[in-house]
C-alpha cells in the first residue's frame, strides 16, 4: 500500500477506539465479601476488566437468578443452590468450579474461653438467656450447615427456641459483635473477617471464636462458582477460572477459608 491509500489506513487506525473492557457482574454468597472484593480488584487491575459484586444469601441470589437477574457469575456457599440453578439449565455446567472451603464455629461477644463442641456441650448455659445468633436454618447455608451440626450432637432442640435468625452470615456474624446475641454459630472465614479489625476496613470487631465444630457433624462446607448461562460477557468464564488460581486461593485462605484438595 502506497500514497494516500497508505496514509488514509494510519489515521483509521490511530484513530481506532481501543477494545472496550468487559464488565461482570458477580452474585456471591455474603460470606465472601471482604476476601472476593480483594480478589476481584486485583483481577479487575490486570486485566482492564470491571467487576461488579453483588452479595447476599445464597438462596436469595439463586432465586433471583432464577427470576432473570443479571447475573454473569454465581458463586454459592453451598452446592444444594447451585444444583438447583444447574437443574434449570441456568448455569454453564462446563464452567462449574468448586472453589473453596469452610469450617463452622461458635462465637461469643464476651471474651469466653474455648469450649469442646460435642454432645456434652451445655450450650442454653452458655447463652443465660440469650439468642443463638445463625442465618436462616432452612435456607441459607450457614444456616442449613449450623442446624445441621446441633442436630447431629444433640443439641438443637435445647436452642432451637432460642435461636435468632437473620437473612445471611455476615448479618448473624455483626449480631454477635454488636452484643445483641452472645453466641452466634458462623463461618470461620466471618471470624477471620472480624479479627482482621483495623487492617481491614469495614471488618467486625468484639467476636471471640470459643470452638470448632466438627466435621462430621455437618456436610463439607464447600463454595462452587459458575458462568450463568444466559450471561453474554465471554470474560466471565476467565473470571471464574482465576479464583482457582494460586494468587486468588492465597488471598481467600488469608481470611480464613479452606482450600479444597
Amino acid at each position: 500500500m502506497r500514497g494516500p491509500g497508505l496514509a488514509l489506513w494510519l489515521l483509521a487506525a490511530l484513530a481506532a477506539p481501543p477494545s472496550a473492557a468487559a464488565e461482570i457482574t458477580v452474585f456471591a454468597a455474603a460470606s465472601l465479601k471482604l476476601a472476593l472484593d480483594e480478589v476481584a480488584a486485583s483481577w479487575g487491575e490486570a486485566t482492564g476488566n470491571r467487576v461488579i459484586l453483588s452479595y447476599g444469601g445464597s438462596a436469595v441470589l439463586a432465586r433471583q437468578i432464577e427470576e432473570g437477574a443479571p447475573a454473569d457469575v454465581f458463586i454459592s456457599a453451598s452446592t444444594q443452590w447451585m444444583d438447583r440453578l444447574n437443574d434449570r439449565t441456568l448455569i454453564r455446567p462446563e464452567s462449574r468450579r468448586d472453589i473453596l472451603g469452610n469450617r463452622l464455629i461458635l462465637v461469643s461477644h464476651a471474651a469466653l474461653p474455648p469450649v469442646a463442641i460435642d454432645a456434652d456441650l451445655d450450650l442454653p448455659a452458655l447463652l443465660d438467656g440469650g439468642k443463638l445468633s445463625m442465618a436462616l436454618v432452612e435456607a441459607v447455608p450457614a444456616g442449613q450447615y449450623g442446624k445441621e451440626a446441633l442436630e447431629t450432637l444433640g443439641l438443637w432442640d435445647g436452642v432451637k427456641d432460642s435461636v435468632a435468625q437473620s437473612e445471611n452470615v455476615s448479618i448473624a456474624l455483626k449480631l454477635v459483635a454488636l452484643g445483641e446475641a452472645p453466641l452466634g454459630i458462623v463461618y470461620a472465614s466471618d471470624a477471620g473477617a472480624s479479627d482482621a479489625g483495623a487492617s481491614v476496613a469495614g471488618a467486625e470487631t468484639g467476636v471471640t471464636v470459643i470452638g470448632t465444630f466438627p466435621e462430621d457433624s455437618h456436610q463439607r462446607i464447600v463454595y462452587p462458582a459458575a458462568v450463568i448461562g444466559a450471561s453474554p460477557v465471554a470474560e466471565a468464564a476467565a473470571f471464574v477460572d482465576h479464583l482457582a488460581t494460586r494468587e486468588a486461593q492465597a488471598v481467600f485462605v488469608a481470611y480464613g477459608f479452606k482450600t479444597l484438595p
